[in-house]
């Protein structure tokens, strides 16, 4: 259902015609692009500051929106990680960020150090995971993993935004 909803809206595309690939990971820039279609694609006149992305690709104004807004940071070294794929944590600031962007409230949070994984989770994103949790956004992989540095699939990430949509927006 959760992929239906995300394709259907028109947030995430196939990976081919009338393909979703739920299974394969999700990168950094398809994570963004979903925000920039959420957002309507607003007008973007100038380019990201990342070296690594090239302008004209299919992700190029969803990054220099992204980054223009605050929504991203990159991975440091001029670099965004552009095919890199988006772990848990990473995305739970990027959707904090988004939230904290469009003047949503973010004051939920909860007490993650049932998870026994829970100071796996970096300084930066510990704030937004919490968030991200209280939210019911990204819940454990099991009753006491969060596995915070993990990578998500596609249908991992739709279901995150599905819940980001019906509980934040």
């Amino acid at each position: 259902d959760d992929v239906k909803y995300i394709a259907q809206n028109g947030i995430l595309a196939g990976t081919a015609e009338r393909i979703f690939s739920p299974n394969a990971s999700m990168t950094r820039a398809m994570l963004v692009t979903a925000l920039y279609r959420m957002e309507g694609e607003p007008d973007v006149t100038h380019n990201s500051g990342f070296e690594d992305v090239k302008d004209g690709m299919w992700y190029s104004k969803a990054i220099a929106w992204a980054a223009e807004n605050s929504i991203v940071e990159g991975m440091g070294n001029g670099r965004f990680g552009t095919d890199e794929n988006v772990t848990r944590e990473q995305i739970a600031a990027i959707l904090k960020r988004y939230a904290d962007f469009k003047a949503y409230n973010t004051d939920k949070t909860v007490d993650i150090s049932a998870y026994n994984d829970s100071a796996l989770v970096s300084d930066y994103a510990r704030e937004a995971m919490m968030w991200a949790n209280a939210e019911g956004i990204i819940t454990g992989r099991s009753t006491f993993t969060l596995a915070p540095k993990a990578t998500a699939t596609r249908a991992e990430v739709a279901a995150m935004l599905h819940r980001f949509i019906d509980g934040i927006m």
